[in-house]
């Protein structure tokens, strides 16, 4: 029990112990964490107050914390030490940072002369690419030269006769004279230029006895032409003007001949003559007729059979307008085709047939055969019945209400004073002209006069009797222009008329019209008519039409252009080669030589046309070198195998027929000099361009500090004579391709937008290729033409300020064109793209081609345009209401066709290698 008390105390006294121990334990932790928490707390408290206490003392001596003043703490050695290691470490240093410095100033030097190493190899680059280009563009010149093995010639040497050569011997029969046995080929080489000589005809008897208006129109016309020469011994034509004789001048035939044949140059037998005898009046006398003309050629409006020999003699129109321009205001409109008559006929016959049979008439022999029937009977009954029938109104008159003019025997003559006879013929849709009833008559004055005022006024000319020799017949294609039915046909006339459309009617109408103003309508058109006349019928070339020679104004040029990234954002879109394809102009024109005998007959008998107008006129401009119609393009490409047609490709090359063609941009500027110079700058990169032709429309000359971009192709600037808008379209002789893109100064246009114009004209080269269309509407209420440019599906004109066109058309414009149109541009400082689109559309029949949805052109910050005043519209509809008077009708065609790039921008795969170039 006791063990077992004490063993149970001492479990007891053993389990409180230990718990007194843990207390202690956890006591004298708590102790000493409060002992470290106040050593740690206020010891640095009561150390940082004693301290600050310390360096308060008044004493400077007792400070031992405070600084010290000067070098007090270098006085230590170490101290000392560690300052001059730091001074030679601060000296280090700022040796260190000069080095620093020295070596960044090397290394940019070096960056600048790596960045200029690597623009220089870009150049180089650049450089060798396109010497590979021309290498390529020469090697190829030369594979094609050898293909075609047509190595060039020298010009043949040019042989002259003797002055006193006679020449060929004499025909037997001198109405056998044809161009074979009496005309000298020798003085005309293809070469020689066709130099003519004109006698001064004052120099002769004959020429006081001349009609002093004739004289002096018919002089005044041979001193512009650019084939006269005063330089006989090398001339290949002679002419000499013997008529229209004044009244009353009786010179006997003999001594008009005796003072032919006493001509300097006659030589005998008068070869490679051409004797003049031009006819104002329509009772001019055959002033030539009992006159031996040898080997000469003669020209008039008169002629019998007995004389005249066909395709060696010419039948020329009278000379109506002398020294007058014909008036447009007083030409009638060609619509509407239906006039008030049907046709209509005015003439008294003064002298039978078989009465004038009884005349003797002496030429070289008489007139063999029996006198052949007169129709003029039965033609004056036919006549009347239709006229009495009143199926149609017709009127015909076959007496004279005053006394009748003047005519030949069996002639029918003339009634009342031209102005009487013109009022009458614009009433009338068809004009009758009966031949005489003498057949050996083969055309008089008064039947040429009739055929000239017909095609004046626009009345279809219907010409009985096919013995009849018109103008110019073996040239001229007269079926186009007029009837001509024989006379016993008479009373199938009236049929014959009714069953002509109005599209036939019209097209008759507009071909008599050309007809007219080309060869009949002044003393200009006859003069240079004969001599193409003689020029085409001996295979000689026309002389090659005038440049606009180009003044260059001289500028600085070096400022690196930048790149718009408005003009220049294509995306991976390749536009074609870009600073890489040197200037390169179009294929030379050389069909010269040859044009005259493979477009022989065509290119007189068709009206006027973009492939053949020039050879037929008797301005007589053949093309020059570069300017020459490529009727070509790349059309549609089937899908189907075969080399050609893949989408890339297409991108990066022009393809088509003419793979190798540049373009130049024609820009028309006036003293707008720094938004010039942007819309230079723009052009920059632009693939294809050929040159730009700056046209300078102001009389004060660029700043001479003006400095110009560089855009990788030449700029031309060019001073013009005065401020005309016609100087946009003058054909300057710096513009060496066939495609110019005439662009106004502030017009913005992408570099895509161009691209895609010039193709789209490469396959369309006839038309005028714009952006901004335009269309004319008619004014109901006024009965008159309006200009309009408003928003709309159907256009029919292309302005001018963005547009493509053939440099053909400058020719035309500047030189062919009526004078009439470019006056009124002048005048109103307006119109010149109107009158641009009224030429092409008159020439071509074709409407022009808008490309792109482009209506207008947005210029930030440059000055307000001419085209935002109110008169601006004003004046463009007086300009259209003009320009159909002058041409007779309205030229401009209606279309809804307009081209939008479409596939130009697509990316095709791989695979997909053919496809067609337009939806």
């Amino acid at each position: 029990m006791t063990s077992y008390t004490m063993l149970r105390n001492g479990g007891v006294g053993n389990g409180g112990q230990t718990c007194m121990l843990r207390w202690s334990n956890r006591i004298r932790l708590t102790w000493l964490s409060f002992t470290l928490f106040i050593i740690l707390v206020f010891f640095p408290l009561i150390a940082h107050h004693y301290l600050t206490t310390l360096d308060e003392a008044d004493e400077a001596g007792k400070r031992i914390f405070g600084p010290r003043a000067g070098n007090e703490l270098c006085e230590v050695k170490h101290v000392l030490d560690l300052c001059r290691i730091r001074e030679s470490v601060s000296e280090e240093l700022l040796q260190l940072e000069a080095k620093r410095q020295e070596l960044n100033s090397e290394i940019t030097k070096l960056n600048l002369k790596i960045e200029a190493c690597k623009k220089s190899i870009e150049n180089a680059k650049q450089d060798l690419l396109q010497l590979k280009n021309v290498i390529s563009q020469t090697e190829h010149s030369y594979k094609e030269l050898m293909a075609q093995n047509q190595p060039k010639l020298s010009l043949p040497i040019r042989l002259l006769p003797e002055k006193d050569d006679a020449g060929l011997p004499p025909p037997k029969v001198i109405r056998g004279c044809r161009l074979h046995n009496c005309f000298d080929y020798s003085r005309c080489p293809l070469t020689s230029g066709f130099p003519v000589y004109v006698y001064d005809s004052d120099q002769f008897a004959f020429g006081n006895y001349l009609d002093p208006l004739v004289k002096q129109a018919f002089q005044a016309t041979a001193r512009a032409s650019v084939y006269v020469t005063e330089n006989a011994d090398i001339a290949c034509l002679y002419v000499i003007l013997v008529g229209e004789m004044q009244e009353p001048t009786v010179l006997r035939p003999t001594e008009l001949e005796k003072q032919l044949h006493s001509l300097p140059h006659w030589r005998t037998d008068g070869h490679n003559h051409v004797i003049i005898n031009l006819s104002r009046k329509s009772d001019t006398q055959n002033l030539l007729y009992n006159v031996s003309t040898g080997r000469a050629m003669v020209a008039q409006s008169t002629f019998y059979a007995a004389q005249y020999r066909p395709g060696f003699d010419l039948v020329v129109s009278p000379l109506v307008h002398a020294m007058s321009e014909p008036n447009f205001m007083e030409i009638p409109p060609q619509v509407p085709v239906k006039r008030k008559y049907l046709f209509t006929f005015q003439g008294e016959k003064i002298e039978s047939l078989k009465s004038s049979l009884q005349e003797a008439r002496s030429f070289e022999e008489e007139m063999e055969g029996d006198p052949p029937a007169d129709y003029d009977d039965r033609i004056i009954a036919t006549l009347k019945a239709v006229q009495d029938s009143k199926l149609d109104q017709v009127l015909v008159e076959f007496t004279c209400k005053n006394q009748p003019k003047p005519s030949l025997p069996t002639e029918w003559a003339l009634c009342g004073e031209r102005e009487d006879r013109i009022e009458l013929l614009k009433l009338s849709t068809f004009a009758l002209i009966i031949t005489p009833g003498d057949p050996h008559l083969v055309i008089s004055s008064g039947c040429a006069t009739r055929l000239f005022e017909a095609l004046e006024v626009g009345a279809v000319p219907v010409v009985l009797g096919e013995q009849v020799q018109l103008p110019y017949q073996d040239m001229l294609q007269w079926n186009e222009a007029a009837l001509v039915v024989p006379k016993p046909r008479v009373t199938e006339v009236h049929f014959l008329l009714r069953s002509l459309s109005d599209s036939d009617l019209l097209a008759m109408r507009r071909q008599g019209r050309f007809l007219w103003e080309t060869y009949f309508s002044t003393t200009d058109s006859i003069f240079n008519t004969v001599l193409a006349m003689v020029r085409t019928r001996i295979q000689i070339p026309a002389a090659p039409i005038r440049e606009e020679a180009a003044a260059e104004i001289p500028h600085r040029s070096g400022k690196a252009a930048g790149t718009d990234p408005n003009m220049a954002d294509n995306g991976d879109l390749d536009l074609g080669p870009v600073e890489t394809e040197p200037p390169y102009a179009s294929p030379k024109y050389l069909r010269n030589f040859t044009l005259t005998v493979t477009d022989f007959y065509r290119s007189w008998n068709s009206a006027p046309g973009p492939f053949h107008l020039f050879p037929h006129t008797p301005f007589d401009p053949v093309l020059p070198s570069e300017a020459k119609f490529l009727g070509s393009g790349t059309g549609f490409r089937p899908i189907g195998g075969g080399a050609g047609g893949s989408g890339k490709e297409f991108q990066a090359a022009l393809g088509g027929n003419v793979p190798r063609e540049q373009f130049t941009v024609v820009m028309l500027t006036y003293e707008r000099e720094e938004v010039l110079m942007n819309s230079l700058e723009r052009l920059n990169g632009l693939p294809y361009l050929n040159k730009v032709v700056v046209v300078w429309n102001s009389p004060k000359l660029p700043s001479e500090d003006l400095l110009w971009p560089d855009i990788g192709v030449p700029i031309m600037v060019v001073r013009t004579e005065k401020n005309s808008l016609n100087n946009r379209f003058l054909p300057w002789n710096e513009i060496e391709t066939e495609a110019i893109l005439s662009i106004d100064d502030d017009a913005h246009l992408r570099h895509d937008e161009i691209m895609f114009g010039f193709r789209v004209w490469r396959e369309a080269r006839d038309r005028i290729v714009g952006f901004p269309g335009r269309y004319h509407a008619w004014d109901i209420p006024h009965q008159s033409w309006l200009y309009n440019s408003n928003y709309s599906c159907e256009l029919s004109m292309v302005l001018t300020g963005a547009a493509f066109f053939h440099k053909y058309y400058a020719y035309l414009y500047s030189y062919v064109m009526p004078q009439a149109i470019r006056d009124m541009v002048d005048e109103y400082i307006n119109c010149e793209d109107i009158a641009m689109n009224f030429l092409v559309s008159h020439i071509t029949r074709k409407p022009p081609i808008k490309v792109t949805s482009r209506w207008t052109f947005r210029c930030p910050g440059c000055p307000q345009a001419l085209s935002h005043d109110d008169s601006h519209f004003h004046e463009r509809h007086k300009c259209i209401n003009f320009f159909v008077k002058v041409y007779g009708y309205m030229p401009l065609l209606y279309t809804q066709f307009r081209v939008d790039s479409v596939l130009f921008k697509t990316r095709l795969p791989h695979d997909k290698t053919k496809c067609f170039k337009f939806i």
